[in-house]
């Protein structure tokens, strides 16, 4: 439950985020990076640090990068799995997922519009 608790202290804090850069303006592509470029710089910082504490990283990673942008967490799995030499397996990953995550939006709209 703690664990739950520190994701969702983060994860509001990212929101907050993620809605003040809006009112910059800054585009999506541009919070996507950045929190892309964020999840980078904590994941390696972790794993080099072995005594990083787990509810921090959870705190940085799942709560701040993911209320931030969850396509920091998406970036950070397609990585993961290039680096583990799966390349075909992150090559799929990546396209499926934003072919499918455009064609649902587009579906979600069309269903509103049908109804």
């Amino acid at each position: 439950m703690l664990n739950c608790l520190v994701v969702g202290a983060g994860g509001f804090l990212g929101s907050i985020a993620r809605y003040l850069m809006g009112l910059i303006p800054v585009p999506t592509m541009g919070i996507n990076i950045i929190g892309s470029f964020l999840i980078g710089l904590i994941s390696a910082y972790a794993l080099r640090d072995t005594q990083f504490d787990p509810r921090l990283l959870l705190f940085l990673r799942v709560g701040i990068c993911g209320g931030f942008t969850t396509f920091s967490t998406f970036s950070l799995d397609a990585v993961d799995m290039l680096r583990t030499g799966s390349y075909l397996p992150a090559i799929l990953y990546m396209v499926l997922s934003v072919v499918l995550c455009v064609f649902a939006t587009v579906g979600g709209q069309m269903l509103v519009r049908l109804y």
